[in-house]
């Protein structure tokens, strides 16, 4: 009874059925807009801190550098020896420390035995600017054509130099010195070897080097291709290409190669650490920063307060804007569906006076009129997320663009998360480290459940409002409305 008489109500009053139904559909279709775009925002946010921060690392441990002392220079000086009258080659490179103060290797196993601390692994991060060109001496020729006079005499013209000059070209690129016996955490954890082959465990001490796939493709460099740096040849055995966005390392070196290069012997700059429990990095953090002092220890979450760009903008406000409005909209959905059913009940006066007068308990008449707005509500939830998913696919089909840059975290912090993949840290890589990112708008199963539940919750407050005033209702009444 109570479905045929369900079915026949809504057949009749399908106008009205349909209106209640696309006002929480609009709303339940924002709320999964909104709820995927964020999902998409938060996905590109990965795979930024990913590309930067290394696959597996909870966080990193640096140390601010120190302010360099008055008068003294810390940028790079090149010295050549040009011989006078000759065109002669010059090339020379200087290789500087990157990111934070250089911290002894030692206190990688200081950090790696702290509570909490699954595995540590330290890397040091170079900046090579190489400089080669030539040089070309100019000639002495005098102005004047007469010869110079004795002491009292009149002299000739001032010598004056002719000809010369210099033509150099300035290449400056990252090197990171990767710990090859665990490259599961750290620089080399976020690329995937495209051609050739990684490191092996005993190649700790080797002359061999992995380049990134654009910095290979630049210097036209292929597996079993040889470069040098500061006199000292290296060959290319591997081309590693970034899992997501680009890289921010161009040349991998065994860490001892890199420390010799950078005259930083049993030195790193940045400690990776993964922690044994992904829900305690906040105390694993503190107890890092109590134990070992001068040091910082920067978390995902504290990189991730530093992108910025238009993915931190619209993330903002997908956040903030975009959950209020879906809020807002949720609401007014609810609201108008309740008063569409409240005011569908008033139009009803003769139809509940007379069931009431054939028997019909208050009870029934209001589980009536709720069953017919949980009814409306389903069919506005199947609306919903129809037009939820369309949205979601279309922004995932259009993939617009976002940039996001890696900015500093604060504290005078030369390196951090970024400082070894990136050799500057975040910085000084915000300006160079943007990256393109496609959004897409993925809908989870959570998402559709929530729709599902609001539409049924939708169906409940506006069928509680309508059979209230239902059950109200006197069979007097349905004889006072009989024209």
């Amino acid at each position: 009874m109570f479905g045929i008489y369900l079915k026949r109500e809504l057949s009749r009053r399908k106008k009205a059925a349909l209106v209640i139904a696309m006002g929480l559909a609009l709303g339940i279709a924002l709320v999964i807009t909104v709820n995927s775009v964020s999902a998409g925002m938060t996905q590109a946010q990965d795979k930024v801190l990913k590309s930067l921060y290394g696959l597996g690392t909870d966080m990193t441990v640096t140390k601010a550098r120190s302010a360099p002392k008055a008068g003294s220079s810390q940028g790079p000086r090149f010295q050549f020896d040009a011989k006078s009258y000759s065109k002669t080659s010059q090339s020379s490179d200087r290789v500087m420390t990157q990111g934070g103060q250089a911290l002894k290797s030692s206190l990688v196993q200081r950090v790696a035995a702290q509570k909490g601390v699954a595995s540590a692994v330290g890397a040091l991060s170079l900046n090579v600017t190489k400089v080669d060109g030539s040089f070309t001496q100019g000639k002495a020729q005098s102005s004047g054509g007469g010869q110079q006079g004795g002491p009292g005499g009149s002299g000739g013209g001032q010598p004056q130099v002719q000809g010369g000059g210099a033509n150099f070209d300035v290449n400056s690129y990252s090197v990171a010195g990767v710990d090859v016996t665990d490259q599961a955490l750290g620089p080399l954890a976020t690329m995937k070897i495209t051609s050739g082959k990684t490191f092996t465990s005993a190649q700790t001490d080797a002359k061999v080097a992995v380049v990134s796939t654009s910095y290979a493709k630049e210097k036209k460099y292929k597996a079993g291709s040889t470069f040098k740096i500061s006199g000292t040849e290296y060959t290319v055995i591997g081309i590693a290409t970034p899992d997501s966005s680009e890289s921010t390392t161009d040349v991998y070196l065994p860490l001892k190669q890199a420390q010799s290069l950078g005259d930083a012997k049993n030195k790193v700059t940045t400690i990776y650490v993964k922690a044994t429990d992904s829900k305690q990095i906040a105390t694993v953090k503190k107890t890092i920063q109590s134990n070992i002092s001068g040091t910082t220890v920067t978390t995902s979450s504290d990189l991730a307060s530093t992108v910025s760009g238009s993915l931190s903008t619209a993330s903002n406000l997908a956040t903030s804007v975009g959950k209020w409005l879906s809020i807002a909209v949720l609401a007014a959905a609810f609201l108008v569906a309740a008063l569409l059913t409240s005011s569908a009940v008033s139009r009803r006066v003769r139809e509940f006076g007379t069931l009431k007068a054939l028997g019909w308990p208050s009870r029934r008449v209001t589980r009536q009129v709720v069953g017919e707005s949980v009814v409306n509500g389903l069919i506005g939830g199947g609306l919903g997320i129809a037009l939820g998913l369309a949205a979601a696919y279309a922004v995932t089909a259009i993939s617009p663009k976002l940039t996001a840059q890696l900015g500093s975290t604060g504290g005078g912090m030369g390196g951090g998360p970024g400082g070894g993949p990136g050799g500057g840290g975040p910085g000084q890589q915000a300006a160079k480290n943007t990256v393109e990112i496609a959004l897409s708008a993925p809908v989870s199963v959570t998402t559709i459940a929530l729709a599902v539940g609001l539409a049924v919750a939708g169906g409940l407050i506006a069928g509680a409002m309508g059979g209230w005033r239902a059950s109200r209702m006197r069979p007097a009444d349905a004889l006072r409305s009989v024209s």
